[in-house]
């Protein structure tokens, strides 16, 4: 099996829902590393950064990917949603990324928590240029809190 759906890491958002993940959601140390199709997300029980495979490597891609920035939590209309600013790896040379993984930076792969995956459907590449990962425009993370 192999990349299929975009998902949110559950045992993670379990632990930000009673408080206990010791990270905000609107920190601005989290990051995100791009995974190859070989990665197989079990969003049930998959909660830390050691338990990735598969990370993409080449020249100026650095092991654990890049910060996101500008990150933010609102509220409206009965739906949550988090978002922040395009993703963007700065001339690099990779290929066949499959998705991007957010995860919160703690400092350690057996300590930083992964928030969620972003499938890219077809796997891109990039030759010595900037990789961008543009988010959706209504949000990365949506959640009807009025189903």
């Amino acid at each position: 099996m192999a990349v299929t759906a975009a998902g949110y890491y559950f045992l993670t958002f379990e632990k930000q829902m009673i408080d206990t993940a010791g990270q905000s959601i609107e920190a601005e140390t989290h990051k995100e590393a791009l995974v190859a199709d070989g990665y197989t997300p079990a969003f049930d029980t998959h909660d830390f950064r050691n338990d990735l495979t598969n990370e993409v490597s080449g020249a100026g891609y650095t092991a654990g990917g890049v910060a996101v920035t500008s990150t933010e939590l609102t509220v409206s209309a009965g739906t949550a949603v988090w978002d922040f600013t395009d993703t963007v790896y700065p001339t690099v040379t990779i290929t066949d990324a499959m998705a991007g993984v957010v995860y919160f930076n703690v400092g350690a792969d057996t300590t930083d928590q992964l928030i969620v995956l972003q499938d890219f459907v077809t796997a891109a590449s990039a030759t010595a240029a900037n990789f961008t990962i543009q988010h959706h425009a209504t949000g990365v993370v949506r959640f009807d809190l009025t189903p």
